[in-house]
């Protein structure tokens, strides 16, 4: 005896439409509010570069150029993550935040490069910073917006556990520290009255967004390429199933993440003298067991009579 039955989406008890609705507006709002920072913190920046001369202002200038251009890319891989399934892409769109955080990468490498570039020239060529001020002003600007956007953006990840919305965070929360590096280095570079630390300081902004790119690929490529949910998860999913007294054992657990969705596949095995309403009866419950630890999960149990062998392949 085999049953295949795909659960149902869990939402909550209360008001499911609403809190789908609560988090969709979350996650369209901390895109909106990313861009309107990258916008603000690019004109300003500008302004000051061009004041200043400084080439650690530039790299600021280029970092939040960077991050509109992520900010853009979230923006618009958040709405077809949202899209629902359809005919075409049964799965949903959720890998539409994996390729956004794909192509941020590309972007974020080539921009890194040109700037250690940049600063490089001015190292072997220093030249003095004018009007220091100016630039200590945007960047302490620049520090406060980016403070705020990060919490902002931390609530929504907790509420909705957005990849792409994590992704900015974990950005702009690197951009919090790379401001407050341009602040100490123009700080130096003024007081000391060393023209070379200014270079210095774009060199350290630069590295810093190469080894950033790493981490992105890594977890978007993982999404891509449908790698395993955490062994953290896997054991637990391992655990709700088994206690259960009437699962004999479980084997064949697959699992892989797209968007918000977690995919949850297994075989259960009951005792063979089990009916087959019985045993609709007790998948539905090992479900149930599974959705309220893993929320918004899509899940396929495969129930299997205990002691029969199966000609193919175990997985854990």
């Amino acid at each position: 005896m085999a049953i295949d039955r795909p659960a149902t989406t869990w939402r909550p008890a209360a008001g499911p439409a609403s809190a789908s609705a609560s988090r969709s507006r979350l996650m369209r709002l901390a895109t909106w509010a990313s861009l309107s920072v990258a916008a603000v913190l690019i004109v300003a920046k500008l302004v000051a570069w061009l004041a200043t001369g400084s080439v650690v202002m530039l790299s600021s200038l280029v970092d939040s150029s960077l991050d509109l251009l992520a900010s853009g890319i979230a923006w618009f891989a958040v709405r077809q993550a949202l899209t629902p399934a359809d005919r075409e892409h049964r799965f949903g769109h959720g890998k539409a935040e994996a390729l956004a955080a794909f192509a941020q990468a590309g972007f974020i490498l080539a921009s890194a490069l040109g700037l250690a570039l940049t600063a490089g020239d001015r190292l072997l060529n220093p030249q003095p910073i004018a009007r220091g001020e100016l630039g200590l002003a945007v960047t302490g600007l620049a520090i406060v917006l980016t403070l705020g956007l990060v919490i902002f953006q931390r609530y929504v990840v907790r509420h909705t556990g957005s990849m792409a919305i994590g992704a900015d965070s974990t950005h702009y929360a690197g951009d919090l520290l790379s401001n407050l590096a341009v602040a100490a280095t123009l700080l130096a570079t003024i007081w000391l009255e060393v023209p070379w630390l200014d270079a210095v300081g774009a060199i350290v902004v630069a590295i810093y967004l190469l080894l950033g790119v790493s981490e992105l690929l890594s977890r978007s490529v993982n999404v891509l390429m449908d790698h395993e949910l955490p062994a953290i998860e896997r054991d637990r999913i391992k655990a709700i199933v088994q206690s259960h007294s009437f699962v004999r054992d479980l084997h064949d657990l697959r699992t892989r993440s797209s968007g918000l969705t977690r995919f949850i596949q297994l075989h259960v095995e009951l005792d063979p003298t089990t009916s087959l309403v019985e045993a609709h009866r007790l998948g539905d419950e090992i479900e149930a067991a599974i959705l309220a630890d893993f929320p918004e999960a899509e899940i396929i149990v495969h129930l299997d009579p205990h002691g029969v062998e199966e000609p193919h392949a175990r997985f854990g």
